[in-house]
């Protein structure tokens, strides 16, 4: 559930960005991180909600499609309760529940599945589409940005990095529109 920024740079230039399972992981990153919006607080600022996947012990140099959840914890509980609390007053969250209810009942082995999956479902919900079972065997998700973002502060590439959940939510089908 990538920042909002990361998804406006993907529809400007699909073709230009790909997402890299062959990297070594990079630990505290996005890549099993989100900030969903969270609720105001008395200063009327918006406070975020951090979500992490956490991961089994990752070794030296290992690639990021090797990575494996850790289910130790109710992660996929807290999750859905935060999503819940966060967005059930959305005008679109009713809509899309039943699509990402499933990300947090079902076990995945890989953190890349995971991404992968819910990456092509939130690409079909801007598009209109209904998702469908994803194909992990396909290539087309083999995604790398062709800028390295290692090591920056991602506030400079994602703005305020918000998950594009908070878009999704509030705008729907129109999401994308409301991205270009």
């Amino acid at each position: 559930m990538a920042p909002t920024e990361w998804y406006r740079v993907y529809l400007a230039a699909p073709e230009e960005v790909e997402i890299e399972g062959l990297e070594s992981f990079e630990k505290q990153t996005c890549r099993n991180r989100c900030t969903i919006s969270g609720t105001k607080d008395k200063c009327t600022m918006y406070e975020g909600i951090m979500l992490s996947v956490p991961v089994k012990k990752v070794e030296h140099k290992q690639l990021t499609r090797d990575i494996e959840i850790s289910y130790q914890s109710r992660w996929q509980h807290q999750h859905w309760i935060s999503l819940v609390s966060t967005y059930k007053n959305t005008p679109y969250f009713d809509y899309y529940e039943e699509f990402f209810k499933p990300f947090y009942e079902k076990e995945y082995r890989f953190l890349w599945d995971f991404n992968s999956e819910i990456h092509e479902t939130i690409m079909a919900l801007m598009r209109n589409e209904r998702p469908s079972e994803v194909s992990l065997q396909k290539s087309a998700f083999s995604y790398r940005c062709t800028a390295d973002w290692r090591g920056e502060d991602l506030n400079r590439f994602f703005g305020d990095g918000k998950s594009i959940l908070d878009e999704l939510f509030e705008y729907g089908p129109e999401t994308t529109d409301h991205l270009r």
